[in-house]
């Protein structure tokens, strides 16, 4: 949890600097995404613990007013629609690490699925293995 606060901080830090300086959000796409990523993260977070993780929930606040800076340097500083660009660079952020959440989970489930195939075929082996020795005795003893 920490790891993601300092992250989304010094992502926001790099932003703030990059666009103070005149550079487009685009040129900062890597670090715009690491700050969105984190964001979601810590979102996340305070959605599954609620408002009792504290530290969480100051994280996001935090999250929340630099967020509002942004707009305010998108809308009145940048150029015209930026701050539509970064909402849609957002959603397009959520969807990918959607499609990334859609894919551990089967690879997962295939995973959970192979381990229990590969279960049941040494448990058949093990309840036939002892027949077909004991088959193949009472036959040469015959």
């Amino acid at each position: 949890m920490l790891a993601e606060i300092a992250a989304a901080n010094a992502a926001f830090g790099v932003l703030k600097t990059a666009l103070g300086h005149g550079r487009e959000l685009y040129e900062c796409s890597n670090v715009a995404k690491k700050y969105f990523d984190n964001k979601s993260a810590i979102t996340k977070r305070v959605a599954a613990k609620g408002k009792g993780d504290l530290d969480a929930f100051m994280a996001l606040e935090k999250i929340k007013e630099q967020e509002e800076w942004l707009k305010d340097y998108m809308v009145y500083g940048g150029r015209p629609g930026m701050w539509d660009d970064w909402l849609k660079f957002q959603s397009e952020c959520k969807r990918d690490r959607d499609k990334e959440e859609r894919l551990r989970i089967a690879k997962r489930r295939n995973t959970v699925k192979m381990l229990a195939q590969f279960i049941t075929v040494i448990g058949i082996a093990i309840a036939v293995i002892p027949v077909v020795i004991y088959s193949i005795i009472y036959l040469t003893n015959s």
